[in-house]
C-alpha cells in the first residue's frame, strides 16, 4: 500500500535545464504546499482560477498552501473560453503587479486549460518572466494543454494566434479533480487523450478501446491512461519542443477543429475537445478520400469517439453552421499555414499519422461541402 501522499504516476519531462515532473495522484492538490515548499523555499504564490473551479478546487489549494506557511493571492476569472483574451490577460498581469508578486515568485494555474493557456502567458511576461506550476484539473488539461509549454490567447482572427512558449516548472494532475468534471467535459478531455494513439501508437488506442469503462467509471486504467498520454506528448515536446517540425503532428484533428470553433463563436456549442474529436474523424475521412487511408480505420476512430459521448460529424454540432468558405478562411489563418500554403496532419491509419504541406484548399473544401 502507499501513503496519501504517494504519486501514482510521474511522468519526467527531461529538457535540460527546464526539466520537470508531471505528477498524477489523487491527492496532488492536498500535498502540493509540501511538495512547493521544498522547491522553491521562499516564494510566494499567485494562483489563477476561474469561477467554477474556484467553488470546487481552490479551498483544497490554498488549505495545502496555508499548512505549508506559503503566502498566496488569488486572481479569479470568468470561466469559459472567451476568458483567453486580451484584456483578461491584461487584468491578470495588472493583478501580478499589484500583489507585489516578485519575479522569483511562482504563479500557479488552477483550472483547466483555458486557465492554464492564459496563467501561463501572464507568467511568461509579467515582471519580464516568472515561473509557473500547472494544476490542471480537467481531463483536457491534464493529458495535453498543461504538458509542453504552449500558453496564449485567442485572437478574433483565430485560437491561440497569441503566445509564447513557457514551460511550466511542475504539473500536479490532481486525479480526484475529475470527479467533479460534468460528462461532456470529461468526454471533451478524452478527445485529447484518444489523440496520442491515433498519432502514432495504435497500441494504445486498441488499449483504450478496452479499457474505456474503467477510465469513465475512475478506475486504476484511468491514472494509467493519463500517464501514458503524458508521456506520449513528453516524448514529442523534447523531440521538438517550438514546433519547428514533428511536433506539429499533436495538431491532429485541430485545423478543422479550430475552425469549427471560431465558426461557434467558442461557445458551448462545441468545446474544444469536441472540436478535435470531429477534427479528428474528419482528418481520416479526408486521409481516406485522398486514398491515404482504409475507410474502415475512420469508422473504427468514429465508432470509438462515439461510445465515449462525442460529437463525431459536422451534423452534431447544434445550429447552423457557416458557409463552407468562412470555414477555409479561418482554416486559412491556422498557425500551420507557412507562407499560404495550408498545412494538415493526415493519417495512412490509426498510428499513422504525418505532416503534410500544400494541400490544395479547393480538395478541403469540396471535402468540406460533400459532408455538409
Amino acid at each position: 500500500m502507499t501513503d496519501n501522499h504517494t504519486p501514482l504516476h510521474t511522468v519526467h519531462v527531461p529538457l535540460g535545464e527546464r526539466a520537470y515532473d508531471i505528477v498524477i495522484a489523487p491527492d496532488a492538490i492536498e500535498s502540493a504546499g509540501a511538495r512547493l515548499a521544498q522547491m522553491f523555499p521562499g516564494a510566494r504564490y499567485g494562483i489563477v482560477t476561474d469561477e467554477n473551479v474556484a467553488k470546487a478546487q481552490l479551498p483544497r489549494l490554498t488549505a495545502s498552501l496555508d499548512a505549508a506557511g506559503l503566502g498566496h493571492t488569488e486572481i479569479i476569472l470568468p470561466a469559459g473560453e472567451a476568458t483567453k483574451s486580451w484584456s483578461h490577460l491584461q487584468s491578470v498581469v495588472d493583478q501580478i503587479i499589484a500583489a507585489r508578486l516578485e519575479r522569483n515568485d511562482i504563479l500557479i494555474a488552477l483550472g483547466g486549460g483555458v486557465i492554464g493557456d492564459l496563467a501561463g502567458f501572464a507568467a511568461s511576461i509579467a515582471r519580464r518572466g516568472m515561473d509557473f506550476v500547472q494544476i490542471p484539473t480537467s481531463l483536457l488539461a491534464q493529458v495535453d494543454s498543461s504538458v509542453g509549454g504552449k500558453t496564449g490567447i485567442n485572437s478574433v482572427h483565430g485560437k491561440n494566434l497569441v503566445g509564447a512558449f513557457h514551460q511550466p516548472r511542475l504539473v500536479l494532475a490532481d486525479l480526484k479533480a475529475l470527479e467533479t468534471l460534468p460528462p461532456r467535459q470529461f468526454a471533451a478531455g478524452y478527445a485529447e487523450l484518444a489523440k496520442y494513439g491515433l498519432i502514432d501508437d495504435e497500441d494504445l488506442f486498441f488499449w483504450l478501446e478496452a479499457n474505456y469503462p474503467e477510465i469513465e467509471a475512475g478506475g486504476p486504467a484511468r491514472g494509467e491512461a493519463i500517464a501514458r498520454a503524458c508521456a506520449a506528448k513528453a516524448r514529442v515536446v523534447v523531440a521538438d519542443e517550438k514546433e519547428a517540425g514533428n511536433r506539429a503532428l499533436l495538431n491532429l484533428g485541430h485545423t478543422f477543429g479550430h475552425a469549427l470553433e471560431k465558426a461557434t463563436g467558442y461557445s458551448d456549442r462545441l468545446l474544444h475537445g469536441e472540436g478535435v474529436a470531429i477534427g479528428m474523424v474528419l482528418a481520416h475521412r479526408f486521409s481516406a478520400k485522398l486514398d491515404l487511408a482504409p475507410s474502415q480505420d475512420a469508422g473504427r476512430v468514429e465508432a470509438h469517439l462515439k461510445n465515449a459521448g462525442l460529437p463525431t460529424t459536422l451534423a452534431d454540432i447544434p445550429g447552423d453552421l457557416p458557409p463552407t468558405q468562412m470555414l477555409m478562411d479561418a482554416i486559412a489563418q491556422d498557425k500551420k499555414v507557412s507562407r499560404g500554403q495550408l498545412t494538415f496532419i493526415l493519417t495512412r491509419g490509426i498510428g499513422k499519422a504525418f505532416i503534410e504541406k500544400k494541400i490544395d484548399p479547393e480538395a478541403v473544401a469540396t471535402f468540406l461541402e460533400d459532408i455538409r
